[in-house]
């Protein structure tokens, strides 16, 4: 929480004028104007929007294959209006069997390609709930979907289907037409539900927290109070979710299948964690800026809704820190791998500021056809083109780029931690004397210089071998006469 204070000349405005101009520009859109972004015309020598591009994404891992194939049947967003238009589904599955599919999944979320293994084959699928309903209704085109899915993996014979909701919730989602997958109608699936709850508690969660930090701290309470929020629960539930499924895949060599309700908030919570557990690609700035545009933007996280972009409803339902709960896991993770992301904890914070910040075009609107139809892409600006444009800002020093290494983190509350550089960064008592961001810029001139010196030696060194090889190809030939020595 921060606490802005503006001064003025009363006599030339009115208080009310003051606080009339104040809301209308801090809501645009329920004033009835457009946000920031539409006006913001800063010029960046990098293009942002093309960080991304689905075909190259899907290429790098190895897709399409024989198994799998980029489809175009979403390029009217006629399949799912949530769904961006090129999605990776299985090769054999004809377009009409995959329209019943849609037909029998919540939203017409079927299940798409996130990712595979590049040996195993294993893959991370996602979608949204079947609609089952209280009769346990039954699609044999969703049935076949999904051991087509199973049978594009040799490795394993089996399919785990990971609901991230609590069991009984999914109960209530099957009494009013919902639902989750059967062993009756999917024989060699496991399913296993992963507890996380609904956006609704995790708004409260973050209510809560927010009462702790604002506007005073209790000292006395400080450990009690945080744990009351139960947000690091949370935390800890996700990355735990994350784990088992990187797990699946690594270890089991098992392919999954990930969703929750509609499967655009903690499944994308839960296949971007995992994502980044798995693939050190996303471990790096611009692998982690694909991430969040393949797996949250792109595949229909709802932005607009649950941030309330330009909208003064604050008790609108729909609002829940969905984004701001994944972003709180990677700064966890950077915690406990200090060297195995590029990024450091700044790149972090100032997604999360431009998550609500209206300046970039980024994070506005809830899916991609939506983001076509408003010209976002040609209005406004990327926020990668404001980061990528400085990229000592937000570098790790102490990165060494492993791109096989798998990582599992704890997920246990005693090593897991509030995030006061971003929760409490503005009270003066909590504030580091020095912004660890200087200190990072400091380590990674440090290292360059180190890195100089280091180039310049092995110049050096090459330089006087080869010399020194020239010498001894021009001199005479003769014996070598040893020389002896005595003490």
């Amino acid at each position: 929480m921060r606490n802005l204070r503006l001064a003025y000349k009363q006599e030339e405005q009115s208080k009310l004028g003051i606080f009339e101009n104040l809301n209308k520009h801090a809501f645009p859109l329920s004033n009835g104007q457009m946000l920031f972004a539409f006006n913001y015309k800063e010029k960046f020598p990098i293009n942002g929007w093309k960080v991304y591009d689905p075909v190259s994404e899907y290429k790098r891992q190895g897709l399409p294959n024989e198994s799998w194939k980029i489809s175009k049947i979403n390029s009217n967003y006629e399949l799912c209006d949530t769904y961006p238009a090129i999605i990776v589904v299985p090769t054999s599955v004809k377009d009409d069997d995959l329209a019943k599919v849609a037909a029998f999944r919540a939203k017409g979320r079927v299940p798409v390609l996130s990712w595979i293994h590049p040996e195993s084959q294993a893959t991370i699928t996602r979608c949204s709930q079947p609609l089952v309903g209280p009769n346990d209704k039954r699609c044999k085109e969703d049935e076949k979907y999904l051991q087509t899915i199973m049978d594009a993996n040799a490795q394993s014979h089996k399919l785990t289907i990971f609901d991230a909701r609590q069991n009984s919730v999914a109960d209530t989602n099957k009494a009013k037409g919902g639902g989750y997958e059967s062993e009756g109608a999917y024989p060699n699936a496991e399913l296993v539900f992963l507890e996380i709850h609904n956006i609704h508690v995790m708004r409260e969660s973050l209510r809560k927290l927010k009462e702790i930090v604002y506007p005073a701290i209790d000292e006395a309470r400080w450990l009690s109070n945080v744990d009351g929020t139960h947000w690091l629960e949370y935390i800890r539930t996700l990355l735990a979710g994350a784990v088992r499924i990187a797990d699946k895949i690594e270890s089991g060599k098992t392919s999954v299948v990930v969703h929750c309700s509609d499967g655009w908030d903690r499944t994308a919570q839960l296949t971007s964690l995992a994502m980044l557990m798995l693939d050190g690609y996303y471990r790096t700035v611009k692998g982690f800026e694909a991430l969040i545009e393949k797996e949250w933007i792109s595949l229909g996280h709802r932005f607009a809704l649950r941030v309330g972009h330009g909208d003064d409803n604050h008790a609108d339902a729909d609002r829940s820190p969905i984004f701001l709960q994944f972003i709180d896991c990677v700064w966890q993770m950077t915690r406990q791998f200090p060297s195995a992301f590029e990024f450091n904890e700044l790149f972090l914070i100032t997604i999360l500021d431009h998550l609500y910040s209206c300046l970039f075009g980024t994070f506005l609107c809830n899916c991609e056809q939506q983001r076509f139809k408003e010209d976002v892409y040609t209005k406004t600006l990327s926020l990668w083109s404001y980061i990528n444009s400085q990229l000592d800002e937000f570098s790790n020093p102490f990165f060494v780029n492993y791109e096989n290494h798998v990582l599992y983190p704890v997920a246990s509350l005693s090593h897991l931690e509030l995030w006061v550089n971003y929760y409490v960064r503005w009270n003066p008592r909590m504030r580091p004397q020095m912004p660890i961001h200087q200190n990072l810029k400091e380590l990674l001139a440090i290292r360059m210089e180190l890195q100089k010196r280091v180039e310049d030696l092995q110049r050096e060194v090459a330089t006087r071998s080869i010399s020194s090889s020239s010498e001894r190809g021009s001199s005479p030939s003769h014996s070598a006469t040893p020389v002896h020595t005595s003490v």
